[in-house]
């Protein structure tokens, strides 16, 4: 029987999330999982050794060279042979991020739905949101509502604040697919392609009646936004089996 995987700690999570060349159609994909951009973010960017980047990411020295060794070939091929790179996945365990405002305090039954919000409507860009506006839903009812603003975070910090205010969905416009993939990692449930009131968008949500279009894109810089990734959050690991080394 296998040993089961450790979490492996990720400090700073990857701004933009998809890779593709400019110059072909890129046909194949590959998926570097963000632990394996993390090892080679701390070995070739930052130039730790890799016993500095094992205790960064608490794990065995072993492993930190078998994830480099991952990274650099999936790499490698995305660069040699025109193919389209994706960070996405892994067994992570994410550094907490730090929210600068007094947010509502979350029961233990409850849904908290967050709504990127511009003067009652939902803003249609993810990644240029400046404010959310956070629903807590208890028994199909909401109970509590909060405007909080993004504390300057855009683009790759944004899933990483709704991790850190708790949120549990998110309801938007327009959102780039590495954002989706970011969300995904995160554990928010995505609703995009709703337009309109943010209060009756939450409204329904909560009631199980919401109109959204679960294949929604940014409709304008989508390499901007969405080749654009986001930095997730807090929390622990998404996946199962993430014990031991």
């Amino acid at each position: 029987m296998p040993r089961p995987v450790r979490c492996r700690k990720i400090e700073r999570l990857p701004v933009f999330r998809s890779f593709s060349p400019d110059d072909a159609d890129a046909v194949e994909n590959i998926e570097l999982t963000v632990d394996e951009f993390e090892a080679f973010r701390l070995l070739d960017d930052e130039g730790l050794t890799q016993e500095e980047c094992a205790a960064r990411m608490n794990i065995a020295r072993t492993t930190v060279t078998a994830i480099y060794n991952s990274a650099r070939k999936k790499i490698a091929d995305a660069l040699v042979r025109g193919k389209r790179l994706l960070i996405v996945g892994g067994c992570c365990e994410y550094a907490p991020v730090e929210i600068r405002q007094t947010i509502m305090e979350k029961g233990t039954d409850t849904m908290r739905i967050a709504v990127t919000y511009e003067n009652g409507e939902i803003f249609q860009h993810f990644g240029h949101t400046e404010q959310f506006k956070l629903y807590d839903v208890e028994n199909g009812v909401i109970t509590n509502e909060q405007i909080v603003g993004t504390d300057g975070n855009g683009h790759g910090a944004l899933a990483g604040f709704l991790r850190g205010v708790k949120a549990d969905a998110l309801i938007c416009g327009g959102i780039g697919m590495g954002a989706q993939m970011a969300l995904a990692d995160a554990g928010i449930k995505l609703y995009g392609g709703v337009q309109g009131s943010a209060d009756a968008a939450a409204k329904a949500l909560a009631a199980g009646t919401l109109q959204y279009d679960p294949d929604a894109r940014c409709d304008h810089h989508d390499h901007h936004e969405g080749g654009c990734g986001h930095e997730h959050p807090e929390g622990g690991c998404g996946h199962g089996g993430c014990h031991g080394n």
